[in-house]
């Protein structure tokens, strides 16, 4: 706090060091999750497909749980746990490409609809579900412009098909899109002929399509003929979905030469359009808060020099017998708080939180988790989850050791089970109602045996380790003695009221986030990709920086009005914004979703609790520690009889 105070030039020169490294690495610095992939001429290109998608409805399902074209043996990619988790479910299809052979109007097979799969693509048309398919790990992305800006941007997968009515009808009709328009862009190296994929793009047409005589699998289409060229260019006759209907599936395939490389092929997918307005909402949050925590660490320097030397120089009795404010509490000032077991369970998972999120951090803002790498990020968190809770036993079992504590066992145990054993219960009841929806989204038993396994076999016995090691080490010692008998706490001004103080402590760590937080929630609810990890981890700073001083500044004022019970004040100052993340949630959710399911809104409001619970437990954790190390740094500072 002293270097904010008197180097202000420093901390400036640092925080403008520190924006042009993460704006500049935030976008340009890229490691691929996979090594590139040669494709000669006439090499065989295999499309697979992933989960139909609704921002509608949040419940993901398997691509062949509606009537399209299946091969010989439907065959289940490899995927990781995070992959899972999200609901993925990559499955080969019989879309074959030879590279850079172009096709028109190949067919692919016909089907019949009954009565049930008219009905299922039905409630799909309705509830807007997206098909994704993908190439060379590229996923098929829709093009289109908008008119107020000039440039191509990308849709994720194609729509299942559309409603309208015929001219002069007022019924209203569902057509699918069974005809695509593939177009494959490729990049060729200057002293080779190998080619590499840098786009997989799409354009789905409805066409009820036409041929003479009986129907075989190698019979001539009248509505587009690869032999006269004749294409697909609209939807003016297109398909219905009506029970008995056939339907039959054809494709075109184009191929692009492009100027992108390989290694940058994921630029046009991580392009944002309001990308300007992000950088200076960002900045200007950064700006405010850094002008304001500096505001606040010179007001806390200047005061509290000016109480430490007025407590020093005090040396006759009538003087000491008249000393006011934060000296007065010295003893009472650490004397252990109600629920204390829980206190310590807390801070030891918001200290397995923060590790978890630091070192995510540090990989995704240096490019090792990129969107190429389907699933990473979700499961380095959760292993690099499992590993921390050795930092999360350890933190528990020292501060347990603080208040006096002797049972670390049953303190290790609370650590070990109350959070993860909230959420996993929570996470459940969720998969629960995903299941009965049918969805792909659900996570299988086998997999959640494996999370079992994760928390019981590796994060359990971690945490009881560094349980072990804390409670070894040397007490804590306070830098003052707490005396026998409590001291009266005085009548507290209305504004220093406990529920008060808390709820005003979390406003300025949430308008830290809140901006940055509009940007994650599109990207979970709305699938598009989010590739600023860069800012996300400046945030992520000055988060850390504003929940300490605010928790601080509300800390002193707290015990200048002789009242010492802080420790759980302390936690909850900074802890309270997740009480304004899950508001916003709310917002958000009547304002930008368009859900309308009941299921659906469950799952949204269930999953967001979930995630104001754990950003409870970090802000929290961290506004305590700061308290803490605050309180022991004025107390010792002072002279005290």
């Amino acid at each position: 706090m002293e270097f904010v105070g008197s180097r202000p030039h420093a901390i400036w020169l640092c925080v403008y060091l520190t924006l042009l490294l993460f704006v500049g690495g935030a976008r340009c610095f890229y490691l691929p999750g996979v090594a590139p992939q040669d494709f000669g001429k006439g090499d065989a290109m295999k499309v697979k497909v992933n989960k139909l998608t609704s921002v509608k409805t949040q419940l993901p399902y398997s691509y062949y749980s509606l009537p399209y074209c299946k091969p010989d043996k439907i065959v289940d990619s490899a995927e990781n746990l995070g992959e899972v988790l999200r609901g993925d479910r990559i499955e080969n299809s019989p879309y074959m490409f030879n590279m850079q052979e172009p096709q028109i109007c190949k067919v692919i097979c016909r089907v019949t609809l009954d009565a049930k799969d008219a009905k299922n693509l039905k409630e799909k048309i309705d509830d807007e579900y997206r098909v994704n398919m993908i190439l060379d790990n590229l996923p098929l992305v829709m093009p289109f412009k908008r008119s107020d800006i000039e440039a191509t941007f990308y849709e994720h997968g194609f729509p299942v098909g559309l409603k309208g009515q015929y001219a002069g009808k007022t019924e209203q009709k569902y057509f699918i899109h069974n005809h695509l328009t593939f177009v494959i862009r490729y990049h060729k190296g200057e002293d080779t002929d190998a080619a590499r994929i840098v786009g997989f793009e799409v354009k789905p047409f409805s066409v009820k399509h036409e041929y003479e005589g009986q129907w075989d699998d190698k019979k001539q289409l009248t509505t587009c003929d690869p032999n006269t060229k004749r294409t697909v260019t609209s939807s003016d006759s297109p398909q219905e979905v009506e029970d008995k209907n056939d339907i039959i599936f054809t494709y075109d395939v184009d191929f692009q030469e492009s100027d992108v490389k390989w290694a940058s092929r994921w630029d046009a997918y991580l392009y944002m359009a309001d990308d300007q307005i992000h950088w200076f909402s960002i900045v200007n949050s950064v700006m405010i808060v850094l002008f304001l925590s500096g505001m606040v660490a010179m007001i806390m320097l200047r005061t509290l020099y000016r109480d430490i030397s007025k407590y020093n120089q005090l040396e006759t009795q009538e003087e000491a017998q008249e000393e006011t404010g934060w000296k007065l509490v010295h003893g009472d000032v650490f004397r252990p708080p109600s629920h204390s077991d829980l206190l310590c369970v807390y801070v030891g998972t918001g200290v397995q939180f923060f590790g978890m999120i630091l070192v995510t951090m540090i990989f995704a803002a240096l490019g090792f988790l990129s969107p190429s790498n389907r699933g990473g990020l979700t499961t380095a968190m959760l292993f690099l989850w499992v590993f921390m809770g050795i930092f999360a036993g350890y933190s528990s079992s020292r501060l347990y050791k603080m208040f006096k504590g002797t049972e670390w066992k049953k303190i290790t145990l609370q650590t070990a089970f109350l959070f993860p054993g909230i959420v996993f219960a929570v996470f459940f009841i969720l998969n629960a109602l995903i299941w009965g929806q049918e969805s792909s989204g659900a996570v299988p038993f086998g997999t959640m045996f494996v999370l079992v396994l994760l928390w019981f076999g590796i994060s359990v016995p971690l945490v009881f380790v560094g349980s072990y090691v804390g409670f070894k080490k040397a007490a804590i010692e306070h830098p003052v003695k707490t005396n026998k008998i409590p001291r009266q706490i005085p009548e507290q001004a209305w504004y220093m009221n406990p529920i008060f103080s808390i709820l005003i402590g979390g406003i300025l760590p949430f308008g830290a986030v809140f901006i940055e937080l509009f940007f994650i929630l599109t990207s979970i609810w709305l699938n598009q990709f989010y590739y600023l990890f860069g800012f996300l981890f400046l945030v992520f700073i000055i988060l850390l920086v504003t929940c300490a001083e605010i928790t601080i500044v509300l800390c002193y004022f707290q015990l200048c009005s002789e009242d010492y019970l802080w420790w759980w004040r302390s936690y909850l100052t900074s802890g309270s914004s997740a009480f304004y993340l899950f508001l916003y949630a709310a917002f958000y959710f009547f304002t930008k979703l368009n859900i309308t399911k009941p299921v659906s809104g469950i799952l949204y409001f269930g999953y967001m609790l979930i995630g104001s619970y754990a950003f409870f437990v970090l802000t929290g954790t961290i506004g305590f520690l700061a308290c803490f190390l605050f309180t022991r740094l004025i107390y010792s500072s002072v002279k005290i009889d």
